[in-house]
């Protein structure tokens, strides 16, 4: 793992630790977004974002955040007046409901309870009752750490025959997404992947990539004219293509970033991230669980990137993460109704086992001093125990 120079651990569901090698990369001369030097890079990045996701269709990195590459996906394969269906497992999920009905797209929504997974059987009957052009599923739902279960999904939307749109924000580059894999069936494909910079990537914010299968794109070509002049996709291809055109001017430094991201990614290799992941997320649940503190998803439900906490009886939580940023330790609260009820905690991108292990020192530390009395060897020894074992 490269070196940080972070002097906090930042711990949140995002943005994420920066490497030196990556702040060395934004860092660098910043040159005309024509430059040929700079398109050189710029097609490097693309290239291996096409790589990491396995997609024989598009990629696109454009200026924007996460929430502008969700709009990109559903404007570029869903028209006005056509269905959506939104798998939702918690706030990031419902977001999908506002952003279509923005488009006059038409949204129904399968929820589950927050803490667990949607019933792929209401799912399958909400499909087999009305015809959807697409389905949004939120892979990892950054408030409830709640991972979408791909394998059981997937083949469900496609026997209706809709697109599958996979928010991959908290997911991509740390838990399996491959645009070339079938799920069970001939063509049960992930159509569109969206997904940000500064999460699992482990880059500065400011990046929205999405990504199009050959199925997504011919859905492009049926629409037409499509509710958008930045986000439709064909202003954008010809910069994919050749980035030294130009459309809208690219965040030069921040593509120097990202291709050193992705460099980063690749090098490590896709299996060893996801493993790693799986096995930071499963030690840290673990070892806080020693605490008393318990996860709201259910480990078969939980997501290798980040974890929503549930504090025990009678812990402040604006005191809690107060005094943890004292000790240069950043976690994120919870949202919506477990908001003050529940910490979030990240384990992704750049994140090292030496950085998660410490993070759970401090935590017993802050308990002990805040009236609790808890086991921080044997925490850590849990930790340490899940982390080294199963992560390589």
């Amino acid at each position: 793992m490269e070196r940080l120079r972070n002097e906090e651990m930042l711990l949140i569901p995002g943005p994420t630790p920066v490497v030196d090698s990556i702040y060395d990369a934004l860092a660098q001369e910043t040159r005309s977004h024509t430059d040929a030097r700079f398109a050189a890079i710029f097609r490097e990045a693309l290239e291996r974002t096409k790589e990491m996701l396995k997609t024989d269709g598009e990629v696109f990195v454009v200026s924007g955040s996460g929430t502008l590459a969700m709009e990109m996906a559903i404007i570029n394969t869903v028209a006005p007046g056509e269905k959506i269906l939104v798998i939702s497992q918690g706030y990031f999920g419902d977001r999908f409901i506002k952003l279509g009905q923005a488009f006059g797209v038409l949204v129904d929504v399968v929820q589950s309870e927050w803490g667990k997974q949607v019933d792929p059987i209401e799912v399958e009957k909400q499909l087999a009752g009305t015809q959807y052009k697409a389905v949004t599923i939120t892979h990892a739902d950054t408030s409830t750490g709640v991972a979408a279960d791909l394998e059981v999904l997937v083949p469900i939307i496609k026997q209706h025959g809709a697109l599958v749109i996979l928010d991959g924000v908290c997911a991509t580059a740390a838990m399996e997404e491959d645009m070339s894999k079938e799920y069970g069936e001939a063509n049960a494909k992930i159509d569109v992947i969206l997904t940000g910079s500064q999460k699992a990537i482990g880059v500065p914010p400011g990046l929205a990539i999405v990504a199009f299968n050959q199925t997504a794109l011919a859905a492009r070509e049926k629409l037409g004219q499509v509710p958008g002049y930045y986000t439709d996709i064909y202003n954008w291809i010809p910069i994919m293509h050749d980035p030294q055109k130009y459309f809208a001017t690219p965040p030069v430094n921040l593509v120097y970033a990202y291709n050193e991201g992705m460099r980063l990614v690749l090098e490590e290799g896709m299996e060893k991230r996801y493993k790693r992941h799986t096995a930071y997320g499963k030690a840290v649940r673990a070892a806080l669980a020693v605490y008393g503190m318990e996860a709201l998803a259910e480990e078969t439900a939980a997501a290798a990137t980040l974890s929503c906490i549930l504090y025990p009886e009678g812990l402040d939580d604006a005191g809690f993460r107060a005094a943890l940023a004292q000790k240069g330790l950043i976690v994120a609260g919870a949202l919506a109704h477990l908001a003050g009820k529940a910490f979030r905690i990240g384990h992704m991108g750049n994140t090292t086992e030496e950085m998660l292990e410490r993070a759970i020192v401090l935590i017993g530390e802050t308990m002990n001093e805040q009236g609790f009395s808890v086991d921080i060897s044997k925490a850590v020894d849990v930790f340490k125990g899940i982390a080294t074992a199963q992560a390589f």
